[in-house]
C-alpha cells in the first residue's frame, strides 16, 4: 500500500512531492492549522510498493493517489504538486475533477512528451546516467541547486537525506513519466481552476517558464520570494502563508 505521512485535522491538504523528494520533504507544512495534511511518497519511492503498469503515465499515479485517498477516508483535497508532483497532480484534477477542491502548481515539471523523441530520449538518459551514480553521489553535487543561493544547511540536508534515500526504480519509473508525459494534456481536460506558484530563484524550473503555463490557462501566478526550486523549504513562511489563504478562500466558498 502507498505510503503517507498525515497529521492536524481540518480540510485536507493533499501534498506531492517531487522527482529527487519524498513525504518528509514536507515537515515545514505538516502542522499548519486548520488542514488535516497529507504527504505521500509515490509509487517506488520510500515504502511505497512500485506501480503494477510498466512505462507508467502522470494518470496511472493518479489512480494510485486515488486509491490512497479512499484508504485514509478523504473525498475531496486541497491537492499542491511539487515539481514532477505538478504532473501528477495535473492528471488527478483531469481524471478526478469532482475530488479537487483547489489546485496549486509550485515549481511545475511540465514534462517532455510534446517535446522532438531525441530531447525526450536525453532526458531520460541523463536521468539514467544520475541514478546510476546513486543517491548520495545525487545529493553531494544536487542538493544545494534544489534551493537559493546561500540556502540554509538544514533545508540542503533536507534535501540531501531525501535523495540519499531514493529508490533506483521509483526515481528510473519517475524519469521515463517525465520525459515522455506532458502536463499539458492533462490540464486541458481539466476545467477547474487551479493556481502556479514559483520561487523566484529557481534554478530548476525557470520562473519565466512556470509563468508561461499560468499565461497559458488564464490563472494567477504567484511568484515566491526568496526561494529556489524547493520553495516550500526555502521560504515556508510565505508558501504557508498561501496555503492559509487557500483554506480560507476553499471555507468560504463552501459556506456561500
Amino acid at each position: 500500500m502507498t505510503g503517507f505521512r498525515e497529521q492536524g485535522s481540518g480540510l485536507p491538504l493533499m501534498l506531492l512531492h517531487g522527482i529527487s523528494s519524498g513525504a518528509a520533504s514536507w515537515h515545514k507544512q505538516m502542522a499548519l492549522k486548520g488542514f488535516r495534511v497529507l504527504a505521500w511518497d509515490m509509487p517506488g519511492y520510500g515504502e511505497s510498493p512500485m506501480l503494477a503498469v510498466d512505462r507508467a503515465n502522470a494518470g496511472d499515479y493518479a489512480d494510485v493517489l486515488a486509491a490512497m485517498l479512499d484508504r485514509a477516508g478523504v473525498w475531496q483535497v486541497v491537492l499542491v504538486g511539487h515539481s514532477l508532483g505538478a504532473l501528477v497532480a495535473s492528471a488527478f484534477a483531469a481524471k478526478f475533477p469532482e475530488r479537487v477542491l483547489h489546485l496549486v502548481l509550485a515549481d511545475a515539471a511540465q514534462g517532455y512528451g510534446q517535446a522532438a523523441p531525441e530531447q525526450r530520449e536525453q532526458v531520460w538518459r541523463s536521468r539514467e546516467q544520475q541514478m546510476a551514480q546513486g543517491g548520495e553521489m545525487l545529493a553531494r553535487t544536487r542538493a544545494a541547486k534544489l534551493l537559493r543561493p546561500g540556502a540554509r544547511a538544514e533545508d540542503i540536508a533536507t534535501v540531501a537525506t531525501g535523495m540519499c534515500k531514493l529508490r533506483a526504480e521509483g526515481y528510473l519509473a519517475a524519469a521515463w513519466m517525465l520525459a515522455h508525459d506532458d502536463i499539458h494534456g492533462w490540464l486541458k481536460r481539466f476545467s477547474g481552476r487551479f493556481e502556479v506558484w514559483c520561487g523566484d530563484q529557481d534554478a530548476i524550473t525557470q520562473p519565466e517558464l512556470v509563468q508561461g503555463l499560468a499565461l497559458r490557462y488564464g490563472m494567477p501566478f504567484t511568484a515566491i520570494p526568496l526561494a529556489g526550486h524547493a520553495s516550500y523549504l526555502d521560504n515556508e513562511t510565505f508558501f504557508n502563508q498561501q496555503l492559509l489563504r487557500i483554506n480560507e478562500e476553499v471555507r468560504d466558498e463552501c459556506t456561500n
